[in-house]
């Protein structure tokens, strides 16, 4: 290959005050505008515009570590702001980007190609687009993720993006069907790890096994109640047996898909009886309660905090309600199929979860939050807080917690109590 070029990544600064690229200032509504000079905005995104089609550029050049990285800052770009208009003249370029990436590409790379579909498709929406793009890219994921000889990293990525993809744009069916077909013949075998002699290649292959478990779940969400019966029949029985899995994120991962059977199959049949309810219950509450030496504490803390959730959904049928602030708006998740949805798009789009919960017309139909919310000039400004005000009561609340902190520290303090 020839020599790799000098890329400059997507950076904060080429997000414009438009689009409010800094995500998580969006829980701050000081961070919808600052002091300072006013900034032509039309000229900014017409800088970041250009910026992104040399990227694109990019993803064809000669060099793997020039091609990888403009397909990071296109990652970047795309999980931080909204760009419909931009990525729509440009969807089939970048398809054929991606494709490439993805057929020809190293481990890394087709782990950024595989993430920037994902995005490409946040963009997009569902819609005829969307539909072409996942014509052209399912096939070669599936390749990918059924292809033995291909990383496990690569398989994990594409996994992740088959899920991903087939929910947002898919309205087939039967491609619906298809698609969690090759996944189920990736995670199902880690039902088999007890008997696998080769205990290395196991753990090798628990990630990929997670990721497609994840993806799966997912779109067993938007299946037809029919379809979601026939699935909870063939894997309620064997999920179960994940739980004892050495890796703690495949455990958490069985744990919360249990869950989520659970609460489908008793939204079908308010009767729902399951038979081994005793044995599963033991093996949740030993999870939820867990004190093994030999696991590090950050473990069994997360492991205990998931699994009394878990226990609480299957034996009592209660779900810990969750909120979620964006901007001016709040998102409560009060039922494990909208965790899972929202877990599942946080993971792919970072800090700029929020900002497409508020901004992205696709994600704001999946959560049901109606169009979005059109804030003027003067909301706006009887939100802000200037800078120096801000300034003041952060210093006010740091001087009166180390005067706080020096009363209770201060050995003199004991010594009067004896006068």
């Amino acid at each position: 290959g020839g020599q790799p070029r000098n890329v400059q990544p997507f950076s904060d600064e080429d997000a414009s005050i438009e689009t409010m690229s800094h995500c998580s200032g969006f829980s701050d509504p000081a961070s919808f505008t600052e002091d300072g000079p006013e900034v032509d905005e039309e000229a900014t995104q017409e800088d970041l515009e250009y910026k992104l089609k040399g990227f694109i550029d990019l993803t064809l050049d000669k060099s793997a570590k020039t091609r990888q990285a403009a397909l990071e800052s296109l990652k970047s770009a795309f999980s931080s702001k909204i760009l419909y208009e931009f990525v729509m003249e440009r969807r089939m370029t970048l398809t054929d980007s991606i494709e490439r990436c993805i057929k020809k590409g190293k481990s890394d790379e087709q782990c950024a190609a595989a993430g920037l579909a994902c995005l490409l498709c946040v963009q997009m929406g569902s819609g005829i687009e969307s539909e072409e793009i996942f014509k052209t890219l399912g096939p070669v994921l599936k390749k990918i993720v059924c292809d033995g000889t291909a990383s496990i990293q690569a398989r994990q990525a594409c996994a992740t993006c088959l899920g991903i993809c087939c929910f947002i744009v898919t309205d087939d069916i039967t491609e619906l069907y298809s698609t969690m077909e090759c996944l189920e013949n990736i995670f199902t075998k880690a039902y088999q790890r007890d008997r696998d002699t080769n205990s290395v290649s196991s753990t090798h292959n628990t990630v990929l096994h997670i990721s497609a478990l994840l993806a799966w779940t997912l779109l067993l969400t938007i299946c037809p109640m029919n379809e979601v019966k026939k699935k909870i029949e063939m894997h309620l029985h064997k999920l179960p047996s994940l739980l004892s899995c050495d890796d703690l994120n495949m455990r958490i991962a069985a744990g919360e898909t249990l869950a989520l059977l659970f609460e489908l199959a008793r939204e079908t049949d308010a009767d729902f009886f399951y038979e081994d309810m005793e044995l599963l219950t033991e093996k949740l509450r030993a999870l939820a309660t867990d004190g093994n030496k030999h696991r590090a504490k950050v473990d069994k803390r997360k492991q205990r905090s998931v699994f009394r959730d878990v226990l609480r959904a299957v034996e009592e049928r209660d779900f810990p309600t969750e909120m979620v602030k964006f901007g001016p708006e709040r998102m409560y998740i009060d039922c494990w199929v909208k965790k899972q949805t929202y877990d599942t798009f946080k993971e792919i789009l970072g800090s700029g979860m929020q900002y497409h919960l508020q901004s992205n017309d696709f994600l704001r139909n999946v959560f049901e939050l109606g169009p979005p919310v059109m804030l003027d000039a003067a909301t706006l400004k009887t939100m802000k807080i200037s800078r120096f005000e801000r300034h003041l009561y952060n210093s006010a609340a740091f001087k009166a917690r180390t005067k706080a902190r020096s009363k209770c520290r201060d050995k003199r303090a004991d010594v009067g109590e004896f006068f």
